[in-house]
Formats: structure tokens, sequence, C-alpha cells
């Protein structure tokens, strides 16, 4: 099972951080989408070395929140890779397989 038969992203960027929320389509799913997706398996699903990564839960909607510092290879503007973008992360992430029986 990807992450996306679970949930969706919304991302975005500001200078060298990148942030991407996952937002189950069913509540129900919160407990198991976090007991998966660590701030190192992102970090790692993404190939990137941040410098930090934070996750945030929020369960009353069903989301995590993670904030990747020193993601964007010095911000979207100085980063030579071709789109190194919130939402491409966040597109890449959703396929990210995360079992089925996570």
């Amino acid at each position: 099972m990807r992450l996306h038969d679970l949930a969706h992203v919304r991302t975005g960027d500001k200078g060298d951080i990148s942030q991407i929320s996952v937002v189950a389509y069913d509540r129900s799913d919160h407990d198991r989408i976090a007991r998966t997706l660590t701030g190192a398996r992102v970090a790692a699903a993404l190939g990137m070395s941040p410098t930090s990564v934070r996750r945030y839960e929020l369960p009353q909607l069903g989301a995590l929140n993670f904030v990747l510092e020193g993601a964007l290879s010095g911000g979207v503007t100085r980063s030579l890779a071709l789109d190194a973008h919130g939402k491409t992360l966040g597109a890449h992430l959703l396929t990210l397989d995360i079992g089925d029986d996570a």
C-alpha cells in the first residue's frame, strides 16, 4: 500500500525550509500513518539530509506536519535542483510504500 491510498499532502516552502503536511482521508487512519512516518523515514524517502526534521502531530485533524530545515539546497531560488519545491517533494512522498499492515 502506498501513502496516497490513505492520505493527501499540502506543502509549502520558504527559503531553505520545506513543510509537508500529510492529511489522512479518514481520521481513523491517523494512528497508522503516525506509526509509519517518522522524520527520519520522510527524509530518507525524499533522498535528502536536512539539517533538522520536526514532526508535529495534529490527531484532531488526522494530520502530521513535517518541517524540514536545510532541505532545499540553500532555498528555492538558490538551488540548482530542477524542481525541489514543496509540491514536488509532497507528491514524491505520497509514493512511499507503507506496507499493508502498518
